[in-house]
């Protein structure tokens, strides 16, 4: 296994189903878990969930197929740290891991972009229906979607951004919109460690493990559409 040649990585259980996978995890207590979306019996995204709920401190990195397993997404939202492609390189899984397991989500900002793109008005929920990620509610601002990050109507309308403050709530559509920390850094004219604090305290505030699910929390609020330009 590629995972057996890095010093600094050791396999602690391997589990064939989602039921076996949350036991492992909640005894094992493991930095990260590997999971598979498709498993029989309980799926990845209900084992993700299960882990997540009981195991607070273990990460979950979700490994999909791009093409044909949008159920990934309902893996973000039952709160994985990120998601790879099954076929993507043993150096890039190994990179993944170690991203995960210091506290920081996988996905790459264009990846992000792309794929809510295409599932963000349809990212299934943990039961299996369908969630919609603009509501009738957050209308308007998803009407503004389409202007430029200093444009846009304030995310702060909606009560779950509330806590924001002014910069923060700029930093947050930033982030929502697929942007790194040096994009955010440049765009704003601000350090990247200013862009880190500012990070951290917007996922303290709005109570998310991680920059993947202000990003779908982005989409849910109407802050950013699928398929408006920026976005």
């Amino acid at each position: 296994m590629v995972l057996e040649g890095e010093p600094d990585l050791e396999v602690v259980g391997e589990a064939e189903d989602g039921d076996a996978a949350v036991a492992l995890a909640t005894e094992l207590a493991p930095d990260v878990v590997i999971m598979d979306v498709r498993m029989p019996g309980t799926d990845g995204i209900g084992a993700t969930s299960r882990i997540v709920e009981r195991a607070p401190g273990v990460r979950v990195l979700i490994v999909t197929t791009f093409d044909l397993d949008e159920y990934a997404f309902a893996g973000l939202r039952a709160g994985a740290s990120g998601f790879l492609l099954k076929n993507a390189p043993p150096a890039e899984l190994v990179r993944a891991i170690r991203t995960v397991a210091a506290g920081d989500a996988i996905v790459e900002p264009r990846i992000t972009r792309r794929l809510l793109d295409l599932f963000g008005d349809r990212l299934p929920d943990a039961g299996g229906s369908a969630a919609t990620a603009v509501t009738d509610a957050t209308a308007d601002a998803a009407a503004d979607a389409a202007s430029s990050t200093t444009g846009r109507t304030d995310p702060r309308r909606d009560p779950r951004l509330a806590s924001l403050t002014e910069r923060e709530a700029e930093v947050f559509t930033a982030i929502a919109q697929g942007m790194s920390n040096a994009e955010i850094s440049a765009a704003f004219y601000l350090s990247e460690s200013t862009v880190k604090t500012h990070v951290g305290r917007i996922l303290m505030k709005l109570g998310l493990r991680d920059r993947i699910h202000a990003v779908v929390l982005g989409y849910e609020t109407g802050v950013v559409t699928p398929g408006a330009p920026g976005a």
